[in-house]
Protein backbone atom coordinates (compact mmCIF):
# COMPACT_ATOMS: atom_id res chain seq x y z
CA UNK A 1 0.00 0.00 0.00
CA UNK A 2 1.32 3.42 -0.97
CA UNK A 3 1.75 6.08 1.75
CA UNK A 4 -1.00 8.62 2.40
CA UNK A 5 -0.91 11.99 4.12
CA UNK A 6 -3.24 14.69 5.41
CA UNK A 7 -1.90 18.21 5.94
CA UNK A 8 -2.99 21.10 8.19
CA UNK A 9 -5.85 19.26 9.87
CA UNK A 10 -5.03 20.38 13.44
CA UNK A 11 -6.07 23.92 14.36
CA UNK A 12 -3.91 24.86 17.34
CA UNK A 13 -0.39 24.17 15.93
CA UNK A 14 1.17 26.32 13.22
CA UNK A 15 1.41 23.24 11.03
CA UNK A 16 0.35 19.61 11.18
CA UNK A 17 0.32 16.38 9.20
CA UNK A 18 -0.78 12.77 9.54
CA UNK A 19 1.27 10.17 7.68
CA UNK A 20 0.17 6.56 7.18
CA UNK A 21 2.14 3.72 5.61
CA UNK A 22 2.57 -0.04 6.12
CA UNK A 23 0.55 -0.15 9.33
CA UNK A 24 2.16 2.95 10.88
CA UNK A 25 0.23 6.15 11.52
CA UNK A 26 2.09 9.21 12.81
CA UNK A 27 0.55 12.56 13.73
CA UNK A 28 2.92 15.53 13.60
CA UNK A 29 2.54 19.09 14.86
CA UNK A 30 4.91 22.04 14.44
CA UNK A 31 4.99 25.30 16.36
CA UNK A 32 7.43 27.96 15.28
CA UNK A 33 9.13 30.22 15.21
CA UNK A 34 8.18 30.81 18.84
CA UNK A 35 9.88 32.11 21.96
CA UNK A 36 12.64 29.89 23.29
CA UNK A 37 13.78 29.39 26.86
CA UNK A 38 16.86 31.44 27.72
CA UNK A 39 18.94 28.33 28.47
CA UNK A 40 18.19 26.92 24.98
CA UNK A 41 18.57 30.19 23.10
CA UNK A 42 21.12 30.38 20.28
CA UNK A 43 22.35 33.82 19.28
CA UNK A 44 22.67 33.22 15.53
CA UNK A 45 20.16 30.49 14.72
CA UNK A 46 16.93 28.85 15.78
CA UNK A 47 16.75 25.98 18.22
CA UNK A 48 15.15 22.78 16.86
CA UNK A 49 13.33 20.58 19.35
CA UNK A 50 11.82 17.20 18.48
CA UNK A 51 9.52 15.23 20.82
CA UNK A 52 8.53 11.65 20.02
CA UNK A 53 5.57 10.15 21.88
CA UNK A 54 4.72 6.49 21.52
CA UNK A 55 1.18 5.17 21.29
CA UNK A 56 1.57 3.04 24.43
CA UNK A 57 3.79 3.47 27.48
CA UNK A 58 6.08 6.21 28.68
CA UNK A 59 9.22 7.57 27.10
CA UNK A 60 12.35 5.42 27.04
CA UNK A 61 15.94 5.65 25.73
CA UNK A 62 14.58 4.41 22.39
CA UNK A 63 12.53 7.58 21.94
CA UNK A 64 15.40 9.77 23.15
CA UNK A 65 17.69 8.24 20.53
CA UNK A 66 15.09 8.80 17.81
CA UNK A 67 14.71 12.43 18.92
CA UNK A 68 18.47 12.96 18.64
CA UNK A 69 18.65 11.45 15.15
CA UNK A 70 15.63 13.44 13.97
CA UNK A 71 16.91 16.70 15.44
CA UNK A 72 20.32 16.36 13.80
CA UNK A 73 18.77 15.48 10.44
CA UNK A 74 16.07 18.17 10.40
CA UNK A 75 18.48 20.86 11.58
CA UNK A 76 20.38 20.25 8.35
CA UNK A 77 17.42 21.25 6.14
CA UNK A 78 15.73 23.97 8.26
CA UNK A 79 17.06 27.46 7.56
CA UNK A 80 17.72 28.11 11.23
CA UNK A 81 19.81 31.25 10.62
CA UNK A 82 16.73 33.04 9.33
CA UNK A 83 15.11 32.66 12.77
CA UNK A 84 17.75 33.49 15.42
CA UNK A 85 16.80 33.28 19.11
CA UNK A 86 13.63 31.34 18.25
CA UNK A 87 12.35 27.80 18.68
CA UNK A 88 10.99 25.36 16.10
CA UNK A 89 9.16 22.67 18.07
CA UNK A 90 8.19 19.41 16.38
CA UNK A 91 5.94 16.92 18.19
CA UNK A 92 5.43 13.44 16.73
CA UNK A 93 2.70 11.24 18.16
CA UNK A 94 2.71 7.58 17.12
CA UNK A 95 -0.99 6.83 16.72
CA UNK A 96 -0.58 3.20 15.64
CA UNK A 97 2.23 0.89 14.56
CA UNK A 98 2.60 -2.47 12.86
CA UNK A 99 3.94 -3.97 16.10
CA UNK A 100 0.54 -3.48 17.77
CA UNK A 101 -1.35 -5.69 15.31
CA UNK A 102 1.24 -8.42 14.70
CA UNK A 103 3.87 -10.36 16.62
CA UNK A 104 6.53 -8.15 15.01
CA UNK A 105 7.19 -6.27 18.24
CA UNK A 106 8.20 -9.43 20.08
CA UNK A 107 10.71 -10.38 17.37
CA UNK A 108 12.16 -7.03 16.28
CA UNK A 109 12.95 -4.12 18.57
CA UNK A 110 14.55 -1.70 16.18
CA UNK A 111 14.29 2.08 15.97
CA UNK A 112 14.81 1.84 12.23
CA UNK A 113 11.30 0.46 11.62
CA UNK A 114 9.78 3.77 12.73
CA UNK A 115 12.44 6.26 11.61
CA UNK A 116 11.39 6.82 7.93
CA UNK A 117 7.78 7.44 8.96
CA UNK A 118 8.84 9.97 11.59
CA UNK A 119 11.03 11.79 9.06
CA UNK A 120 8.24 12.03 6.48
CA UNK A 121 5.75 13.23 9.09
CA UNK A 122 8.21 15.85 10.30
CA UNK A 123 8.84 17.17 6.80
CA UNK A 124 5.13 17.39 5.94
CA UNK A 125 4.43 19.17 9.22
CA UNK A 126 7.24 21.67 8.57
CA UNK A 127 5.85 22.36 5.09
CA UNK A 128 2.39 22.83 6.57
CA UNK A 129 3.79 25.37 9.05
CA UNK A 130 5.66 27.24 6.26
CA UNK A 131 8.99 26.81 8.04
CA UNK A 132 11.77 27.87 5.63
CA UNK A 133 13.72 24.86 4.36
CA UNK A 134 16.83 24.58 2.23
CA UNK A 135 15.56 21.35 0.62
CA UNK A 136 13.11 18.50 1.12
CA UNK A 137 13.92 14.94 2.14
CA UNK A 138 12.67 11.42 1.51
CA UNK A 139 13.55 8.32 3.48
CA UNK A 140 13.28 4.59 2.94
CA UNK A 141 13.70 1.42 5.00
CA UNK A 142 15.65 -1.32 3.24
CA UNK A 143 15.93 -4.91 4.46
CA UNK A 144 18.42 -7.61 3.52
CA UNK A 145 17.09 -11.17 3.82
CA UNK A 146 18.81 -14.50 3.16
CA UNK A 147 15.87 -15.63 0.98
CA UNK A 148 15.85 -12.61 -1.31
CA UNK A 149 18.39 -12.10 -4.13
CA UNK A 150 18.46 -8.36 -3.49
CA UNK A 151 17.37 -5.67 -1.03
CA UNK A 152 13.69 -5.33 -0.10
CA UNK A 153 12.41 -1.76 0.07
CA UNK A 154 9.67 -0.67 2.50
CA UNK A 155 8.93 -4.21 3.73
CA UNK A 156 5.64 -4.83 5.51
CA UNK A 157 5.24 -6.50 8.91
CA UNK A 158 3.97 -9.66 7.21
CA UNK A 159 7.08 -9.88 5.03
CA UNK A 160 9.26 -9.47 8.13
CA UNK A 161 7.55 -12.43 9.74
CA UNK A 162 7.80 -14.57 6.59
CA UNK A 163 11.39 -13.61 5.78
CA UNK A 164 13.30 -12.40 8.87
CA UNK A 165 15.96 -9.88 7.78
CA UNK A 166 19.64 -10.19 8.55
CA UNK A 167 20.14 -6.40 8.27
CA UNK A 168 18.05 -3.22 8.25
CA UNK A 169 19.05 0.11 6.73
CA UNK A 170 17.45 3.55 6.67
CA UNK A 171 18.64 6.01 4.02
CA UNK A 172 17.48 9.61 3.76
CA UNK A 173 18.12 11.75 0.69
CA UNK A 174 17.69 15.46 0.06
CA UNK A 175 15.81 16.90 -2.91
CA UNK A 176 19.08 17.10 -4.87
CA UNK A 177 19.87 13.42 -4.13
CA UNK A 178 22.48 14.01 -1.42
CA UNK A 179 22.65 11.43 1.34
CA UNK A 180 21.52 13.09 4.58
CA UNK A 181 21.24 10.08 6.89
CA UNK A 182 22.38 6.47 6.95
CA UNK A 183 21.51 4.18 9.86
CA UNK A 184 22.09 0.41 9.79
CA UNK A 185 21.63 -2.59 12.06
CA UNK A 186 22.44 -6.27 11.65
CA UNK A 187 25.03 -8.26 9.74
CA UNK A 188 26.06 -7.06 6.28
CA UNK A 189 29.12 -6.35 4.16
CA UNK A 190 30.09 -3.29 2.14
CA UNK A 191 28.65 -4.70 -1.09
CA UNK A 192 25.26 -5.35 0.54
CA UNK A 193 25.25 -1.84 2.03
CA UNK A 194 26.05 -0.33 -1.35
CA UNK A 195 23.22 -2.29 -3.02
CA UNK A 196 20.79 -1.19 -0.31
CA UNK A 197 21.85 2.45 -0.70
CA UNK A 198 21.40 2.36 -4.49
CA UNK A 199 17.97 0.74 -4.13
CA UNK A 200 16.87 3.36 -1.60
CA UNK A 201 18.09 6.19 -3.83
CA UNK A 202 16.03 4.85 -6.73
CA UNK A 203 12.82 4.62 -4.73
CA UNK A 204 13.38 7.96 -2.99
CA UNK A 205 14.46 10.36 -5.68
CA UNK A 206 14.97 8.84 -9.12
CA UNK A 207 14.76 11.68 -11.65
CA UNK A 208 12.81 9.85 -14.36
CA UNK A 209 9.14 9.06 -13.83
CA UNK A 210 8.23 6.07 -11.70
CA UNK A 211 10.54 3.59 -10.02
CA UNK A 212 12.69 1.28 -12.05
CA UNK A 213 13.03 -2.10 -10.43
CA UNK A 214 16.52 -3.46 -10.78
CA UNK A 215 17.29 -7.14 -11.13
CA UNK A 216 16.72 -8.93 -7.83
CA UNK A 217 15.27 -5.86 -6.12
CA UNK A 218 11.84 -6.03 -4.52
CA UNK A 219 9.65 -3.02 -3.77
CA UNK A 220 6.53 -3.46 -1.67
CA UNK A 221 3.66 -0.98 -1.99
CA UNK A 222 5.55 1.64 -4.05
CA UNK A 223 3.96 2.89 -7.31
CA UNK A 224 5.98 6.10 -7.71
CA UNK A 225 9.19 7.39 -6.22
CA UNK A 226 8.86 9.19 -2.92
CA UNK A 227 10.00 12.54 -4.30
CA UNK A 228 7.15 12.47 -6.82
CA UNK A 229 4.72 11.39 -4.10
CA UNK A 230 5.82 14.25 -1.84
CA UNK A 231 5.42 16.82 -4.62
CA UNK A 232 1.96 15.46 -5.40
CA UNK A 233 0.81 15.72 -1.78
CA UNK A 234 1.99 19.32 -1.47
CA UNK A 235 0.56 20.27 -4.88
CA UNK A 236 -2.86 18.89 -3.97
CA UNK A 237 -2.74 20.80 -0.68
CA UNK A 238 -1.93 24.09 -2.42
CA UNK A 239 -4.57 23.54 -5.11
CA UNK A 240 -7.17 22.91 -2.41
CA UNK A 241 -6.30 26.14 -0.64
CA UNK A 242 -6.51 28.11 -3.91
CA UNK A 243 -10.03 26.96 -4.82
CA UNK A 244 -11.53 30.16 -3.43
CA UNK A 245 -9.89 32.09 -6.26
CA UNK A 246 -11.80 30.15 -8.88
CA UNK A 247 -15.08 30.55 -6.99
CA UNK A 248 -14.79 34.32 -6.63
Amino acid sequence: MAPSATLSHLHRPDGSATYTHNGYCIIGAVNGPIEVLRRDELAEEATVEVNVRMAVGVGSPKERHLETVLTNTLRGIILTRRMPRCLVQITLQVHSSAEEHTSLGSKFNSNLLLLPHLLHTSLLSLLSASIPLSTTLTSSLVATTPTSPGPVISPTAQSFLRHPPTALHVFTFSGDRKLLLSESEGTFDHEQWDEACEAAEEVCCKVSGGVEIGEGMEVEGVDENLEEWLRRVVREKVEGEQRWKGAS
